[in-house]
């Protein structure tokens, strides 16, 4: 990909605010980030769903939060009424951690079970399930991403960002082959520049998890003001 507006960049962005030592005024001040920009949305800590769907009313910037977050190790009920706890407090999509160690084992039909309890509470809003490609290698990184679309997910996501690893090119190449049409992918962890932001969705990503969102839509701008100026030039020429 060579190029994206700011605008159309800002539309996948998810604007990541999900650090445990964060206090209330380091939550504001994200959040007003992600207003600033006009992202397409805030992933907060469930915690602070009320307050973000507060301070964003008026915005257009929605509120997602995160389910089993960060192991995924939590039970199925424990997840599903954390979805339902959630859209009571105003969420609109939520990005639930995939049970790794039953991953990794090779329990395929309990993975697709905890997805789709997940979905089902969720009542239609999207789902994104979160791999963390981090602990996983390519065989279980492909076979979690099918279990996702068989689960009934939105999204398959790579990442949380606390595992010691992000979003790789050539994960989001191997999500991206392993699910259809109807299923979509997110990168997410160590996106932090214009350039990453490109190479994710080149590689078929189509939105970000991101808590640099400011550096990247800077850069998106600066780009955009500089084809503005060349086109200008282009324009005078003639």
């Amino acid at each position: 990909m060579a190029t994206i507006t700011e605008r159309a960049l800002a539309a996948t962005i998810d604007h990541a605010i999900l650090k445990p030592e964060f206090t209330r005024a380091d939550v504001d001040a994200e959040l007003d980030i992600a207003a600033e920009w006009k992202v397409f949305s805030v992933c907060v800590r469930p915690s602070d769903i009320p307050h973000a769907v507060r301070r964003l009313e008026g915005t257009g910037v929605a509120v997602g939060t995160v389910i089993g977050f960060p192991h995924g190790t939590t039970s199925t009920a424990a997840k599903v009424a954390e979805v339902r706890q959630a859209l009571a407090d105003g969420a609109s999509e939520v990005d639930m951690v995939i049970n790794i160690g039953w991953l990794r084992s090779g329990f395929d039909e309990q993975v697709v079970a905890d997805i789709a309890a997940v979905v089902d509470a969720a009542s239609g809003h999207i789902t994104k399930v979160i791999l963390e490609t981090a602990l996983l290698d390519d065989e279980q990184i492909a076979r979690g991403s099918r279990l996702t679309e068989q689960g009934g997910a939105a999204f398959v996501k790579t990442s949380t960002g606390f595992a010691g690893g992000g979003a790789t090119v050539p994960h989001v190449e191997l999500m991206r082959a392993n699910v259809g049409p109807d299923v979509q992918v997110k990168a997410s962890g160590g996106v932090r520049s214009y350039a990453d932001a490109l190479a994710m969705l080149g590689a078929g990503a189509t939105r970000l998890g991101t808590s640099g969102s400011a550096v990247i839509l800077g850069e998106a701008r600066r780009v955009d003001a500089g084809e503005q100026a060349i086109g200008a030039v282009d324009a005078t020429s003639y």
